[in-house]
């Protein structure tokens, strides 16, 4: 269905979105937020990008491991993109999580803040089957159907006394592939323990189960009283990532093909004032980079996004750490120019003027779907909002998608809300455009600057790829 879905796109035809995901779309972009679903039907101009990721997904899928930065400007793509790529790696029967850094979640921290970060990682656990996130339960109780399905098929009868029996053998089974790892005797044990109560109807059990592996409990005597046995380790702020690692080998064990962990606003860690915490947190990127790509974090996707200050700042961002300064700067062959999408740092560049012009004419077409009726804007007005969100200073490297969609959202609304407005009354605060003709103070051109003679448009619209 998705296939189908992306062809028609491609194709610039506009697809039938169903009404709930198309009204929480067009709000999101309004309010220059993030569409968390419906993000491929106003997906333009990032396929090297898409493309690159995608084969991360299938290294991972082979049992590697995988960590990227998408590193760029705010608004300019960076959550959008990683909300798609959470959209491929959900229908292709991956498991994902998606956490947003914040001054209460780091990646590591004392009083919680590090643990903090994994309980929103599980609380936004996904699947296949649960794409919006609180899929746990429904995870542990597929593998054990599957379980239970297996036996039946290998000839024993659901009623017969060995079935039971056989079951637990094949549990035991699954949880020796985690238990030689850095934690997985408790994992194994808490999820043998959610295999019983879930067999056994014992809900409480069930429960206290879930938080422990949630890191909902914040000692180990009330996990023991809790659970009903003794456990040598909780998920606290030192540990967390051991067990992230964990699920995504469990992942793998269990049917699925992997886990894609996506943190976003990764420029909270740069915020932090303290230099001694700031490079614990640092510390902790080094360990993720190095397991990855060292083959220590079968299953594990890690993508990270963050502004270039994040990466780049040599005083207080990932470069000031030098272990991952000398990982993730540029190769002095790296020219301006060329791309490369294969190392781990992806910066996302500018949409190119056609791009944006694509991306407008589909949200025009999203909108008139959503509202019944056509927006009163042409062709050629697009062409001239986007003239005139270019024509700012600055606007040819600077301008994002968030801050032009924002803009021409707020032209349809009032368009459709005002019938006597004309679309010249609307954007007329804006720069006028100027021809050649009427501009008698134009300085001398230069041969770099692009004409501005609106009779010589710049977008030609057989030219551009939607």
């Amino acid at each position: 269905m998705r296939q189908n879905l992306m062809e028609q796109i491609e194709q610039n035809v506009t697809p039938k979105v169903p009404k709930r995901i198309l009204t929480s779309l067009l709000s999101s972009v309004s309010a220059g937020v993030v569409p968390r679903t419906g993000a491929p039907y106003i997906a333009i101009g990032r396929r090297d990008e898409i493309t690159a990721m995608l084969s991360d997904l299938e290294a991972v899928n082979e049992g590697g491991g995988s960590m990227r930065f998408l590193i760029g400007r705010y608004g300019s793509g960076k959550s959008f993109l990683m909300q798609l790529i959470r959209g491929y790696a959900i229908e292709r029967d991956f498991l994902t999580a998606d956490a947003d850094l914040s001054p209460e979640r780091r990646l590591y921290g004392t009083g919680g803040s590090g643990v903090a970060t994994y309980r929103e990682l599980m609380k936004n656990l996904a699947s296949k089957a649960s794409p919006d996130g609180g899929a746990l339960p429904r995870i542990l109780a597929r593998w054990v159907n599957d379980l239970q399905a297996q036996v039946t098929q290998s000839g024993i009868s659901p009623d017969s006394p060995a079935f039971g029996d056989a079951l637990g053998k094949r549990v035991l089974d699954t949880m020796r592939e985690v238990e030689c790892l850095v934690g997985g005797f408790d994992f194994a044990r808490v999820i043998t323990a959610y295999y019983h109560a879930y067999t056994n109807g014992e809900d409480d059990r069930k429960s206290a189960c879930l938080r422990w592996l949630r890191g909902e409990f914040s000692t180990k005597t009330e996990a023991r009283n809790e659970l009903k046995f003794a456990v040598s380790t909780i998920i606290d702020d030192d540990n967390w990532y051991d067990f992230l690692k964990l699920w995504a080998a469990l992942s793998r064990t269990i049917g699925y093909r992997g886990l894609v962990v996506f943190i976003d606003e990764c420029v909270n860690l740069y915020k932090i004032s303290h230099r001694v915490s700031r490079e614990n947190n640092y510390e902790k990127i080094l360990s993720m980079f190095n397991d990855t790509l060292q083959g220590r974090a079968s299953g594990l996707a890690l993508i990270l996004g963050g502004t270039p200050q994040f990466l780049e700042d040599t005083r207080r961002g990932l470069f000031s750490y030098e272990a991952l300064r000398s990982r993730l700067c540029d190769s002095r062959f790296a020219l301006e120019g060329f791309k490369n999408l294969i190392g781990p740092v992806i910066r996302l560049r500018r949409l190119s003027d056609d791009e944006l012009f694509a991306l407008i004419s589909r949200v025009t077409k999203l909108y008139a779907q959503n509202y019944g009726q056509e927006p009163r804007i042409t062709q050629e007005q697009m062409i001239q909002f986007l003239q005139i969100c270019l024509g700012r200073a600055g606007a040819d490297s600077m301008i994002t998608p968030r801050e032009m969609l924002r803009d021409y959202m707020t032209v349809l609304n009032i368009l459709m809300q005002n019938p006597d407005a004309t679309f010249e009354q609307v954007v007329g605060s804006a720069v006028t455009l100027k021809t050649d003709a009427d501009d008698g103070d134009t300085p001398p051109d230069d041969g770099n600057s692009p004409a501005p003679n609106n009779s010589d448009p710049k977008f030609r619209i057989e030219d551009i790829e939607f």
